[in-house]
């Protein structure tokens, strides 16, 4: 019996250890994004709203910026630990010496469309010259997406005119106002300009053939990306944050699109409900399925960036650093 007592006794201590190993070197962690209503953001809303950064030990206060650089910008300069934005990101900053890593993939498509303003001629890439483009900000992802499109048009991006127009309602605002002529943006907008008649989508990037047509492949869009000196400082952390991340993929693959605008805060159906539910149907397949960053979706990424931005073509960027693929692997284990 004192042999049995010991050896509980022994258990509980390697598990306390156990557990004690597991606890997060950071609870209260402060995150940024670039327009978190947008359904590009929604894996964070859902983990926030279903309450799955709580059950990893997690305080996580979320700092909403008007576009993805912005996000980025607050990380590089300590303001925020974490970012949930564009993978393209990691690239950049990579090619730039500072080593920003994504941990895990929200997103397997932009779920960017590009649409023209309805009294605007267009016939093809060509008619963006001179244009007005509306963008969440520029030098977030739906910024670098439209000057990939002006590249292939032989276009630089000088040659359009970008307005950072954040989201929602005030990107609505800018395009009935006639302030764009065109707009480079995400869900639920694109839905409510093309029901409103406003505008014709010309690229879209919302679904696995249209992203394939334009960029020839795969090409992922958000990640949950944070700076190695931070990982490495707080796996713990990282490992928590990816686990509540890995659980809202697994929620979302299941997800009715009235289960998505049940869990959103009201404000962001716009005062239409049926509408925002189309666009979280319009974005279901963006969503990634395992949470992990194919080579090929990151050599894609590349390519698309190398087209259009001079700083990157001479880059000698290892992509195998822009992706830590450890915290994804323990998730899908447990």
């Amino acid at each position: 019996m004192k042999f049995v007592s010991l050896m509980a006794a022994a258990c509980m201590a390697v598990t306390a250890t156990g557990a004690f190993a597991q606890a997060p070197e950071k609870t209260k962690i402060t995150l940024g994004v670039g327009g978190k209503a947008l359904l590009y953001y929604l894996p964070l809303t859902i983990a926030e709203r279903k309450g799955f950064f709580k059950e990893q030990g997690l305080d996580v206060e979320i700092q909403d910026f008007a576009g993805g650089a912005r996000s980025l910008q607050a990380l590089v300069g300590g303001s925020i630990d974490v970012v949930t934005g564009a993978y393209e990101h990691t690239i950049r900053m990579q090619a730039k010496g500072q080593d920003i890593r994504a941990v895990i993939e929200l997103g397997r498509f932009p779920a960017i469309a590009v649409a023209v303003k309805k009294d605007r001629k267009y016939n093809g890439p060509a008619d963006f010259k001179g244009m007005k483009i509306g963008v969440t900000a520029p030098g977030s992802s739906t910024n670098m997406l439209m000057n990939f499109v002006l590249a292939q048009a032989g276009l630089s991006p000088s040659d359009a005119s970008f307005i950072g127009i954040g989201s929602a309602q005030s990107a609505l605002a800018a395009m009935q106002k006639g302030e764009i002529d065109a707009v480079s943006h995400l869900e639920p907008v694109l839905s409510f300009l093309e029901r409103a008649g406003e505008v014709r989508v010309v690229i879209d990037t919302r679904t696995e053939e249209g992203t394939r047509a334009l960029f020839g492949g795969s090409n992922p869009a958000a990640v949950l990306y944070a700076k190695k000196s931070f990982i490495d400082a707080n796996p713990n952390t990282m490992q928590a944050l990816t686990n509540a991340f890995y659980k809202t993929l697994q929620w979302l693959k299941t997800a009715t699109p009235e289960e998505i605008a049940n869990t959103v805060p009201p404000e962001y159906l716009l005062g239409d409900r049926e509408l925002y539910m189309l666009s979280a149907k319009n974005s279901k397949a963006s969503y990634s399925l395992t949470g992990v960053l194919e080579p090929s979706g990151m050599q894609s990424t590349a390519d698309m960036l190398t087209r259009f931005d001079p700083e990157l073509k001479g880059a000698n960027v290892d992509l195998s650093k822009t992706f830590d693929d450890r915290f994804v692997k323990k998730a899908q284990a447990k």
